[in-house]
């Protein structure tokens, strides 16, 4: 049986993806951060084998001792810091997580084995703003990070695709149990208050003139889980649709959604420093290893508004 070592396995794709290495007969040892609270089983849907380790990625010396006692076959580092806007104020942390982290694992992982499989999560943003001429934007465009976030990924990748990593592109994922920092969750978060009585009518935003790949959190585990077994090493894939909606467009579907009648109210402390106009993925490098987007953007829509409604205790219709 593969033993699959998972990093961030807490996390907003990890706790997706764990349940489907262990449907493809792994043993998952699902690591995460000190002092985060797991999930039972019953609640990820996963099912035995899974061993849980708290871990530091900070600290070698910790992923040294975690990773020659669970003799990984394969490792998937998902642990990370995500939040762009946050990185600009952050700057120090997210190179702490994000680059020494990131050597820490792929470097004990391929130290101790020279057969272990690395698949390595990094983001679109490493692109930088694409010409819309050059649209959808595939995984041979050289890199222009523009955020303090997308630094520290594409940092993240030069140390590992030299290792053989299967560093992982992904483009906006989304769906329920993302976190609140996050624009549509963020959206939805806002409007269920709203309804519940909570807060005035007012939906505060940031820039709405973005245009984003959005790809269902579920697709992008199954992306994960696939390339865990197929992915080239010293290879990266796009995780994409294909096409670009606009965030403001986003929002109004899920106005629409809720029923409710808001003023949108731009907050200049929800603006970002910078922002990449628009982001649009080819991920034919992935289609052809049989992955294909199987949730549309409405069906993440309604499962994002629908789990923040229950977060929030409102009755669900």
């Amino acid at each position: 049986m593969k033993r699959v070592l998972v990093t961030g396995a807490e996390g907003f794709v990890g706790g997706r993806l764990v349940p489907r290495l262990v449907a493809r007969g792994a043993a998952v040892i699902a690591c995460h951060a000190p002092g985060t609270a797991i999930a039972s089983d019953g609640d990820t849907g996963a099912r035995a084998p899974v061993e849980h380790i708290a871990l530091d990625i900070r600290d070698r010396d910790a992923v040294d001792r975690v990773f020659r006692a669970t003799a990984p076959d394969a490792v998937v580092h998902l642990a990370g810091l995500s939040d762009v806007m946050a990185s600009w104020r952050r700057i120090d942390d997210y190179y702490r997580v994000n680059v020494e982290g990131s050597e820490h694992v792929v470097s004990v992982a391929r130290a101790l084995s020279e057969t272990c499989r690395l698949v390595v999560a990094s983001s679109a943003e490493v692109y930088g703003p694409v010409p819309e001429a050059e649209l959808p934007v595939r995984e041979t465009r050289g890199l222009e990070p523009g955020s303090p976030y997308a630094v520290t990924k594409a940092a993240a990748e030069r140390l590992s695709l030299p290792l053989g990593a299967i560093v992982v592109r992904s483009f906006n994922l989304i769906g329920p149990g993302q976190g609140a920092n996050f624009a549509l969750p963020s959206f939805a978060t806002q409007l269920a208050a709203i309804e519940a009585g909570r807060e005035e009518a007012v939906l505060h935003v940031g820039n709405l003139t973005p245009q984003r790949d959005f790809v269902h959190v579920d697709d992008g585990a199954d992306a994960y889980a696939l390339l865990v077994d197929r992915g080239e090493p010293g290879s990266v894939y796009n995780v994409a649709r294909g096409e670009a909606i606009e965030l403001e467009a986003a929002l109004r579907r899920l106005i629409r959604l809720s029923g409710l009648e808001v003023e949108i109210r731009q907050d200049p402390d929800r603006m970002r420093p910078a922002d990449v106009p628009v982001m649009c993925g080819d991920a034919s490098r992935l289609r052809a290893l049989g992955w294909r987007p199987k949730r549309g953007f409405d069906q993440a829509l309604e499962a994002i508004w629908e789990n923040a409604r229950r977060r929030l205790g409102a009755r669900v219709f």
